[in-house]
């Protein structure tokens, strides 16, 4: 099966409830989890629970306990990530993080493009990474619209 129906099909019901919970467009964040985490596919989404790349500092909260992966880059850096029990862990703390440490994208997140822009431009990435602002911009509304494409899709064959 596609990689992209399998990530909606096991991690939309997570993304709606976060998206109830912190009042943020379930959609944005499903998009924003497929473009960190290559729709489900990356070491730290399988084995980590981790769709969005959240790095493992700070406090541990009601979604995330303080464990931690370990990864070593080609170049021999290591970086920790947070380590999450069930893909809900991962979008309930997203949506946190989001709610609470980047308030303004938060706000827009009923508005995938202005939300997109806010994100790209915010602390959230780093250029330091070799990361583009505006490529990754682009890719969420990208990935947004093609997610609300599927999930009509697959509402239009259930009925």
């Amino acid at each position: 099966m596609d990689k992209k129906i399998l990530y909606l099909r096991g991690c939309r019901k997570a993304a709606e409830e976060a998206g109830r919970a912190f009042d943020m467009n379930p959609r944005v964040i499903l998009a924003q989890g497929a473009l960190e985490s290559g729709w489900g596919t990356s070491c730290l989404a399988m084995e980590h629970h981790n769709y969005f790349g959240v790095m493992g500092y700070g406090a541990a909260n009601a979604w995330w306990h303080g464990e931690r992966a370990e990864l070593e880059t080609a170049g021999g850096l290591v970086h920790y990530f947070r380590h999450y029990t069930s893909p809900r862990m991962s979008f309930f703390d997203f949506a946190r993080l989001i709610h609470t440490g980047y308030h303004r994208a938060w706000s827009f997140s009923r508005i995938p493009e202005a939300y997109a822009k806010e994100i790209a431009y915010s602390p959230y990435i780093s250029e330091q990474n070799g990361d583009n602002r505006e490529r990754y911009r682009r890719s969420i509304i990208q990935i947004e619209e093609e997610i609300a494409r599927i999930i009509d899709w697959e509402t239009t064959i259930k009925q």
